[in-house]
């Protein structure tokens, strides 16, 4: 005990320990300067590129190209780090050559508890291969629907449009719902009392609707007619054909513009009533 303590402290005051230490620690210090730096010059670089060629292509295939460039930048990341997690660990002086030669049997031994993992991986890289969605689309899987922020090696980030963000494993998206490949269609059911003239209703709603501009409409919103027929009312429902995901902002102009009409017109919406019948009882 007495040799151990005696070793320690001539260590500690030992001159050269400390001028050691010291070294180590700038050398640690620039090293991991050096690997942000270059990790930031990467990243601008592929940001640029990606920029560049995105402009130069129409948008379904900018949207992938920015989906690869994300996916590069994350597989940059992580190539960095681990270097850099190397690179520390031979300046503390642990000798690298019996790491890397035991990595394999490590390897292996992880593999066997890590298939979740490289299922997520798999996943991830055939969502880009195959296009099911980029960066920027609006999705649903499962209960999860927002915007696609980004997707990585391992998870997929979705923002919602009321802020929450979803991460979730590659692995674990089995079915999706893209609402940004193609042209959405706006439904309005519009409702309209059985006291009002139908045909006028539609002659006004049509009329409504072949003026109707908005810069998400692809085409005039066509008038289908009467839908349904409740114990209240008549149902006229109107469709429109828009951008990609866009039908509810478009249903809800038309809603507006539609309401407007019949209010100037004269044409009732249903509302509940209730009608009360006074009877009066003669004496004798």
């Amino acid at each position: 005990m007495n040799n151990w303590y005696k070793s320690l402290m001539d260590t500690l005051t030992n001159s050269n320990t400390w001028e050691d230490l010291g070294i180590t620690a700038i050398r640690i210090v620039l090293i991991v300067v050096i690997s942000k730096l270059i990790m930031w010059v990467l990243h601008k670089s592929l940001d640029r590129i990606v920029l560049e060629r995105a402009s130069k292509h129409p948008p379904s295939q900018a949207r992938r190209m920015t989906t690869v460039g994300k996916l590069v930048k994350n597989v940059v990341t992580y190539i960095m780090y681990f270097i850099l997690f190397m690179l520390l660990l031979s300046e503390v002086g642990i000798n690298l050559g019996p790491l890397l030669a035991g990595a394999g049997v490590v390897g292996i031994a992880i593999g066997f508890g890590a298939q979740s993992l490289v299922k997520d991986i798999l996943t991830g890289f055939f969502i880009i291969l195959e296009d099911q969605f980029a960066v920027g689309d609006v999705i649903q899987t499962g209960t999860f629907k927002g915007t696609v922020e980004v997707i990585g090696l391992r998870t997929t980030k979705i923002l919602s449009w009321t802020g929450e963000v979803h991460m979730i494993p590659n692995g674990m998206i089995n079915e999706v719902t893209n609402f940004s490949v193609n042209n959405t269609l706006a439904v309005v059911d519009v409702l309209v009392a059985y006291e009002a003239h139908v045909d006028r209703a539609l002659s006004i709603i049509s009329e409504t609707m072949n003026q109707l501009k908005h810069e998400n409409l692809v085409k005039r919103p066509e008038v289908l007619g009467v839908q349904l027929m409740s114990a209240t009312s008549v149902t006229i429902r109107v469709t429109g054909e828009c951008k990609p995901n866009t039908h509810h902002m478009v249903a809800r102009v038309m809603n507006k513009e539609i309401k407007d009409a019949l209010d100037r017109n004269g044409i009732e919406v249903p509302y509940p009533r209730m009608v009360t019948y006074q009877r009066t009882y003669e004496e004798g």
